[in-house]
């Protein structure tokens, strides 16, 4: 049998007032314990504090110990000590992802369909308010699917009000300040912004829909060698290799700008611009933080001439 008390990392949670707490794990040694037992023990004696609230550190360190790693490993003796922290209501991130995209599926279908609610009147829908309508909705509908069916998550939740964050930038950004500007009048087929220019120009607009193209099946193929770079049921992590991957280490941020940037030189929408551009320095800030995780990981093993996201550049 294995025994370790669990003690609060700080203040005790609300969820788990006994603590500390010896964990007893009657036919294991700690040679074959897993942090993931000590969690789920810890959530049988306090049902409200489940595995994916609880952070579990060495004693008086901060960095968490993942769920896979085994106490021999970490450490830990057998009436050794771990510490806990309550890292609050949990929601899935699979959740999040198809909340946030499901948003402008909603609302961009409502503003194109409905133009009498928003302007009181009837929009003459011009060839590239078609486009962009098109474009849009493939673009959240692949995204839904890669959640459902490529996606594989590198922890399995993250703090509930994060939902409401990530949700306003797509909700708000790509789906409600979007929809309204590319679908009024003001890109119907009789503006003057529209008629008899460049963004009435079939060449114009189908090549800005091949960028387009390039780019999301470009992100597509990453995001499937990043599915398949780590194992069913597992969280490990390898060095990326594979299309894309030879200049950047996260080729996918870098696809999903350019099919962004086509849908904004193709409106020249100030709204399309700002999400750009919020959009791109969203997805940069996560490349440099993960590049630097990768390169920390593994050393010299890991390609110097990568950059994080833009080639050649940064």
């Amino acid at each position: 049998m294995v025994s370790v008390t669990v003690i609060p990392a700080g203040k005790t949670p609300s969820v788990a007032r006994g603590l500390p707490y010896t964990v007893e794990l009657p036919g294991k040694q700690v040679e074959d314990t897993t942090i993931r037992d000590i969690k789920v023990a810890l959530a049988k004696r306090f049902p409200k504090f489940y595995p994916a609230r609880q952070k579990i550190t060495l004693k008086d360190h901060r960095d968490a110990l993942q769920d896979e790693v085994k106490l021999v490993d970490a450490g830990v003796a057998d009436g050794g000590e771990v510490a806990v922290k309550d890292l609050g209501h949990q929601i899935s991130w699979k959740t999040v992802f198809l909340v946030e995209y499901a948003g402008p599926l909603v609302i961009h279908p409502l503003v194109y369909h409905f133009p009498k609610v928003f302007w009181g009147g009837p929009v003459y829908h011009s060839t590239l308010q078609r486009f962009v309508y098109a474009l849009v909705m493939i673009h959240f509908i692949k995204r839904e699917l890669e959640t459902l069916f490529v996606h594989r998550f590198s922890h399995d939740t993250m703090p509930l009000m994060n939902i409401f964050k990530n949700s306003a930038h797509y909700h708000l950004l790509s789906g409600l300040a979007l929809a309204l500007s590319i679908y009024s009048p003001n890109f119907g087929a009789t503006s003057p912004y529209i008629r008899a220019t460049i963004r009435d120009d079939p060449t114009f607009i189908w090549a800005c829909t091949t960028v387009w193209i390039f780019a999301e099946v470009s992100n597509l193929i990453t995001h499937i060698n990043l599915r398949n770079l780590r194992p069913a049921g597992t969280r490990k992590r390898v060095i990326p290799y594979g299309y894309g991957f030879s200049l950047v280490s996260f080729p996918n941020y870098f696809f999903e700008s350019v099919a962004w940037f086509a849908i904004a030189v193709m409106t020249g929408s100030f709204a399309a611009w700002i999400f750009l551009v919020v959009a791109v320095g969203q997805m940069y800030i996560w490349a440099a933080k993960k590049h630097r995780a990768y390169k920390k990981e593994f050393g010299s093993a890991y390609p110097k001439e990568r950059k994080a996201m833009f080639p050649f550049i940064a």
